[in-house]
């Protein structure tokens, strides 16, 4: 159990102090992910960005990620869309590849964004239930030549870590899976949503290039 995000992101700098120094760039997932980014990076004195995808959720779940979407249209589904009728589940893509956008034009602003290529992503977010958010950020980190991607989250169950282990070249958790409850708030005793405001003032000061 965490205390909050902030005590999630002190533990998981400790696991990833070994490169501090190194060609790395930490990259956090709106919004919760941002809170974790920023304060790794800070911690490690590495430079900070942001990574964007968005969730589709199921329609009586929506914390069940049926696909992952990006401010490009990428997106990345699980088998359990194909049950989905095919018009809603488009429109509600084309609806989170705007958020994405408007995520992405809002948080960055006028900053550039820091190059990838040939250094280590390490991808930061407060969690993980089905990885299709963290599977597609992975996606788009090794697009833009990552030499080395790490996913790092405080907690996942075991089904998405395997998924993630194929994709990223490491994948860092701290919490055993086998503890996974079923949602990523059960393992924070104080979850609040995080709301724009507090991602662009981490944003503003966080390490650039």
């Amino acid at each position: 159990m965490f205390h909050n995000r902030t005590d999630a992101a002190r533990r998981l700098a400790e696991r990833l102090k070994t490169h501090a120094g190194a060609e790395a760039v930490i990259l956090g997932l709106p919004r919760g992910g941002v809170v974790l980014g920023a304060e790794v990076a800070r911690l490690l004195s590495l430079p900070f960005d942001i990574i964007v995808t968005r969730k589709v959720g199921a329609p009586d779940n929506p914390e069940y990620a049926l696909c992952a979407v990006d401010e490009k249209g990428d997106t990345l589904c699980d088998d359990a869309a194909a049950d989905f009728e095919r018009d809603w589940l488009v429109t509600e893509m084309a609806r989170e590849r705007e958020e994405a956008a408007r995520r992405l034009a809002l948080y960055r602003g006028t900053r550039r964004a820091i190059p990838l290529r040939g250094k280590t992503a390490v991808i930061v977010d407060d969690g993980v239930a089905t990885g299709l958010t963290m599977r597609l950020a992975v996606t788009k980190a090794r697009k833009e030549g990552a030499a080395r991607i790490i996913a790092a989250v405080p907690i996942a169950p075991p089904e998405a870590i395997a998924l993630l282990q194929k994709e990223a070249d490491e994948v860092v958790v701290l919490e055993h899976p086998r503890m996974f409850r079923g949602a990523v708030s059960a393992h924070y005793a104080h979850f609040p949503e995080v709301r724009d405001a507090e991602v662009l003032k981490l944003m503003h000061g966080a390490p650039a290039l």
